[in-house]
């Protein structure tokens, strides 16, 4: 009974040993703007948290390095500071980016210099559906992770906390009519809990606690992301 019960327990060990090496290694991407990029040490919370749940099959890619946030982590992404996601479609700049990083789940925190420019929410989620078309060219199985933008009341913009809301309601309403079966859409509510006077450094940019609300709020959703892509 006891060598019954021991191979049991070795066939188990075995098991999750196996089901261990056959995830295969996601690229991911942080695609956006100076909060995703400058430092964007949200982005080193959040993978030593990846880390620290035993999610090591990752390889953050991008076309810039990481910055310096107090440890090393694994920092590239495409974390653009003053970048519009208008722009960036507009100069046709993401396709040359993800020839080079080709990853399998783009991370999408993007639209706050537009909302900051007064660019409608429909303009700007215009852009977003091209985005996703490029993500979708580049790889047909892309699985796309959009934020709900951080707050935001800068001095020189009253109106912009307002702005941030109504674009966020639109991200909502776009995205399960863009998502598919093969290549997912998932919102991530990176609003709700961040307040712009104790989580932010100028109200818009986050600081340390604003850097850990940031990546708590990823957290889940990259992670069961994570454990679909790696499928083999």
């Amino acid at each position: 009974m006891f060598g019954l019960k021991l191979v049991s327990i070795l066939s188990a060990i075995l098991g999750l040993s196996s089901l261990a090496t056959s995830q295969k290694t996601v690229r991911i991407n942080a695609l956006g703007d100076s909060i995703t990029g400058s430092p964007g040490c949200w982005r080193a919370i959040l993978w030593q948290k990846l880390q620290a749940a035993g999610v090591k099959n990752t390889d953050f890619v991008g076309t810039l390095s990481g910055q310096g946030c107090g440890f090393s982590y694994d920092g590239e992404n495409d974390g653009h500071g003053g970048f519009l996601a208008t722009g960036i479609v507009r100069d046709n700049q993401l396709p040359g980016w993800l020839s080079q990083s080709k990853p399998d789940i783009v991370m999408l925190e993007l639209g706050t210099n537009d909302v900051w420019s007064n660019i409608a929410p429909a303009t700007i989620i215009a852009a977003f559906d091209t985005l996703v078309n490029q993500m979708r060219a580049q790889k047909s199985t892309m699985r796309v992770l959009v934020a709900q933008i951080t707050p935001m009341n800068p001095s020189s913009c009253s109106d912009c906390g307002q702005r941030v809301i109504a674009f966020n309601a639109a991200i909502r309403a776009w995205a399960p009519n863009k998502s598919t079966a093969a290549s997912p859409i998932t919102v991530v509510d990176c609003w709700t809990g961040i307040n712009t006077t104790s989580d932010t450094i100028d109200r818009v940019h986050p600081n340390s606690s604003g850097n850990t609300k940031l990546a708590n709020c990823w957290y889940e959703p990259l992670k069961a992301a994570i454990a679909l892509a790696g499928c083999p």
